[in-house]
């Protein structure tokens, strides 16, 4: 059964991950790691830091060929031990 996110994206289509994490150097790095593997090109997230500084957003737009590389990238991503969040 198609999920509704499934249903509605017609591919290719651009998508954008927001991930929040602990406020280190390298969650950045690792997030955009992750995504080369998967869809090799040029990233240039957007980087938000929280009100405290414990906590950074990141966003980072994707080009998807299919909904399984959508999945398999919040699965990747979720993954990395500093995330604590991937929408």
């Amino acid at each position: 059964m198609k999920s509704q996110l499934e249903k509605i994206l017609k591919f290719p289509c651009t998508f954008t991950y927001k991930v929040i994490g602990l406020a280190q150097p390298e969650l950045t790095n690792n997030i955009i790691k992750i995504i080369q593997n998967h869809i090799p090109g040029d990233y240039a997230p957007q980087i938000k830091s929280s009100n405290k500084g414990t906590y950074l957003s990141i966003s980072i737009t994707i080009c998807a060929k299919n909904f399984k590389q959508i999945k398999n990238l919040y699965i990747e991503l979720s993954k990395i031990h500093l995330v604590r969040m991937v929408l």
